[in-house]
């Protein structure tokens, strides 16, 4: 579990397909810090860290992971937010994120502003009932506040320590992102299905 709050960028350093997986080496000043079995969010993707050595660490995304997030497209060079799992002892600064991708957005207009950024993020409309004005969201395992919503997008505003901190500066029009809904969103929404609310 995760909070969206972004510690490091990653860059993926190699990409190998074994079977219908991926196995993706990367390298991060953080590595050091790092545990094999440990859980580490990857631009909204959680993954667990299978080895490592001095500056780089592997792990493996799987055929259900690959098909509903963006990581089937990361190549040498992408450049990851990354996030180790929440702690108790801490502070919840972002939101309850789960690094459970629901679906692969894409976005449609970025817009500099005079001191921030603005992106407008398409979306599949089926989950149109998940996503809140003024709610939170994950993008690319970023935790964000949404406005402007109409039922197949959205637009989130991006403050400059965000910009500079998380991979969103070389987010750019057509680009897909990793979209989680908020978990307790889906909830609600999954009770109020059943009639139990």
């Amino acid at each position: 579990m995760f909070t969206g709050i972004i510690e490091q960028l990653g860059t993926i350093e190699n990409v190998q397909a074994k079977g219908s997986n991926i196995t993706l080496t990367i390298s991060a000043a953080l590595t050091s810090e790092l545990k094999i079995d440990q859980s580490l969010s990857h631009s909204g993707v959680c993954l667990t860290v299978e080895s490592i050595d001095k500056n780089t660490y592997i792990v493996t995304a799987i055929e259900e992971t690959l098909k509903k997030t963006s990581l089937s497209k990361w190549k040498i060079g992408t450049v990851v937010n990354l996030e180790r799992c929440l702690r108790f002892d801490g502070r919840l600064d972002g939101h309850i994120v789960q690094g459970h991708v629901d679906t692969v957005g894409k976005c449609i207009n970025a817009i500099t502003k005079d001191g921030s950024w603005e992106y407008v993020i398409s979306f599949d409309e089926k989950f149109a009932s998940l996503i809140i004005e003024k709610g939170s969201i994950s993008l690319n395992g970023i935790s964000l506040t949404i406005f402007n919503i109409t039922n197949s997008s959205f637009t989130v505003a991006i403050i400059p320590y965000t910009y500079e901190h998380t991979n969103m500066h070389r987010l750019q029009e057509n680009d897909e992102v990793n979209i989680e809904f908020d978990m307790i969103g889906k909830y609600v929404g999954r009770m109020n299905q059943l009639n139990i609310i």
